[in-house]
């Protein structure tokens, strides 16, 4: 969809990753984090940001052109809940783009891959003993073993009920002669870095 004009609000946002790249294509640019430490990274944190949580969005419903998360639900205790609130406060018409790294995939331990295949709190103690300190990610507390089948699932539960279209299902960094893969259950866990589900609100959502 275009972006000139649009409001969009990048869920987990933090300090404004993709801030200057929306705005450029014409956007109208909000974020939101939880994390004032991470919301600072940058400096100054930007007058366009709310402090909140993407599990309780506070926005109005239906306030928003596009909601935006890159690499967030697997920070979150309950990924189904932001996933909703992010569907919530998109207007009719309007575009939830969402992005999160798999658990089972090769960097689903973030920092701590590829010891988090042996079990995530495993590989927390792990790291914490080599470096000294707890990794920035903590199994846990944050962040979560997601999977891909049920967010897939809640995506065609939402067109199911007429609540939305799925547009595209996609593996973020697999090259396009490997998307089938998304089709077999135990295998997409596995081989998915990163996946990605966009979803267009429908009138009755």
């Amino acid at each position: 969809m275009a972006l000139d004009g649009a409001l969009l609000l990048d869920v987990g946002g933090g300090p404004g990753y993709f801030r200057d790249a929306f705005t450029a294509a014409g956007a109208r640019y909000v974020a939101l984090d939880a994390d004032v430490g991470e919301l600072s990274g940058l400096g100054d944190i930007d007058t366009r940001t709310v402090i909140g949580s993407g599990m309780q969005l506070p926005f109005a419903d239906g306030c928003v052109d596009v909601c935006y998360s890159s690499n967030v639900l697997e920070h979150v205790p309950d990924p189904g809940r932001m996933a909703a609130e992010m569907l919530r406060v998109t207007r009719p018409g309007g575009t939830v783009y969402l992005s999160y790294t798999l658990w089972f995939g090769p960097w689903g331990g973030h920092e701590t891959a590829p010891w988090h295949f042996l079990g995530g709190h495993r590989a927390r103690g792990r790291y914490a003993r080599r470096h000294g300190h707890e990794p920035k990610n903590r199994f846990g507390e944050s962040l979560f073993a997601v999977r891909a089948a049920p967010a897939l699932r809640w995506a065609r539960e939402q067109e199911g009920a007429g609540l939305a279209e799925v547009v595209a299902v996609r593996p973020r960094y697999n090259p396009w002669w490997s998307w089938w893969l998304l089709r077999v259950p135990a295998l997409r866990e596995l081989v998915t870095w990163n996946l990605v589900l966009v979803l267009r609100r429908s009138d009755r959502g």
